[in-house]
């Protein structure tokens, strides 16, 4: 491996704009895996600014570290990835994103329905809930956490 494919910790942080503390809480989840030194410092490939960036994106949408070092796994270890192995983890992440997408609107629309009713009470909603209904069918917020709602 040549010597510029590594890039030290300091480095890694200036680039990804990470504390050098976070740097090591992300190796100790998994997230990247430097090399050592004969001196025993930490080395990593300039390939884990990527996956630093991704884990930091990832995290802004509400993935937990677990669920992003899941995703990373899937990316090989010791050498930079290539676009297909972006291909792939970023098809699986999509599909979390739809998802999430998907409830944010859901949430949206039924605050602006909620809102816009104005009584501002499941239990005493005429339109959107009369009787109470829905609190036949069970406890919490179904109508934006199910996705096969009736309306």
């Amino acid at each position: 491996m040549r010597g510029d494919e590594l890039v030290t910790i300091g480095e890694l942080a200036a680039r990804t704009g990470l504390a050098v503390s976070a740097i090591r809480f992300y190796e100790t989840r998994g997230l990247v895996a430097p090399l050592r030194t004969r001196g025993n410092q930490r080395r990593f490939l300039r390939s884990d600014i990527r996956r630093l960036s991704f884990a930091l994106i990832a995290q802004k949408l509400g993935l937990t570290i677990d669920e992003i070092a899941a995703e990373l796994g899937k990316l090989p270890q010791g050498r930079t990835p290539t676009v297909r192995d972006w291909d792939r983890i970023s098809r699986g992440f999509r599909r979390e994103i739809d998802r999430r997408i998907a409830l944010l609107e859901r949430t949206r629309s039924k605050l602006d329905e909620c809102i816009g009713c104005g009584c501002l009470s499941l239990r005493k909603c005429a339109l959107y809930n009369p009787d109470d209904a829905l609190g036949a069918g069970g406890a919490g917020p179904r109508l934006v956490l199910e996705t096969g709602e009736a309306e």
